[in-house]
């Protein structure tokens, strides 16, 4: 008697999937479509004029400028980089936990469908044009740049907080209601300690990225290195442009270290 065939046997004998046949040939035609409509100059851009023009570019910013006035100016813009991406992380974590309960269905269907739309739209404008309209909203410096953080990470961790509360075990929860506890007293010792330590996790990253956005958020007038970077690039200071730079590196890297430390002793599952 022979064995009845497995799902994959019976799809080899079935032949090639037309779908999926269909969908690879058009990302392919899609991207040779997309490089001929660019009309990239690969030839110009890889050529020994381009070549030496990029190399005299990036010889100019060695070595950096180590004067100490610039190295405690730049240093200051560290620390205000570091404000920014701080706040409006923090910001964003109590705004997205709040809106997190209705957007994962707590509070009714409609509530639901009205927090996911302006999560989705919080999260669908990037950072730099929320900057934008900060700074003519606030005016210019950090403040601006913080509350620009805040809006779109909000979209984004309204949406990861919701999506950990739906994937959660609702039996705990239950277990309490059932006994007799409330309804807030069943979320916070039944939900919350399960989704407490992925909630945070998902907040450190968050942060880790928003302090890259922080320093590019000065470009468009929210202060610390980004806008450092800007000015003396646009006067041709490669050498103070490098220091800034140098700095942005070691700002990010103490930041991920800590995270990431700090995240696998916290939730290992999720670091």
């Amino acid at each position: 008697m022979t064995s009845p065939a497995t799902p994959t046997e019976a799809a080899r004998a079935a032949g090639p999937c037309l779908a999926c046949v269909a969908v690879g040939v058009s990302i392919l035609a899609a991207v040779v479509a997309s490089f001929a409509y660019l009309s990239i100059d690969y030839r110009g851009l890889f050529s020994g004029e381009s070549a030496r023009t990029m190399g005299k570019f990036i010889a100019e910013f060695y070595p950096p400028h180590l004067a100490m006035p610039f190295v405690a100016k730049t240093i200051w813009a560290a620390v205000q980089t570091l404000a920014v991406s701080a706040i409006g992380t923090l910001l964003a974590v109590a705004a997205g936990g709040a809106l997190a309960l209705p957007a994962a269905g707590r509070l009714g269907v409609v509530p639901r469908r009205a927090v996911r739309f302006l999560l989705n739209f919080l999260r669908s404008v990037p950072e730099l044009v929320w900057a934008a309209l900060m700074v003519l909203a606030a005016g210019l410096g950090p403040f601006a740049g913080a509350l620009a953080l805040a809006l779109h990470t909000t979209g984004v961790l309204g949406r990861l907080f919701a999506e950990a509360l739906e994937n959660s075990p609702p039996e705990p929860e239950l277990a309490i209601r059932n006994s007799g506890g409330g309804a807030v007293a069943a979320f916070a010792y039944g939900m919350l300690p399960l989704v407490f330590a992925q909630c945070v996790a998902y907040s450190l990253y968050r942060w880790e990225m928003n302090i890259r956005m922080a320093a590019i958020l000065g470009f468009v007038g929210a202060g610390g290195l980004g806008a450092m970077l800007y000015f003396h690039l646009s006067i041709f200071q490669q050498a103070q442009s490098a220091t800034v730079l140098l700095a942005m590196f070691v700002l990010v890297l103490c930041v991920d270290a800590f995270s990431s430390r700090f995240r696998r002793k916290l939730a290992p599952a999720y670091a």
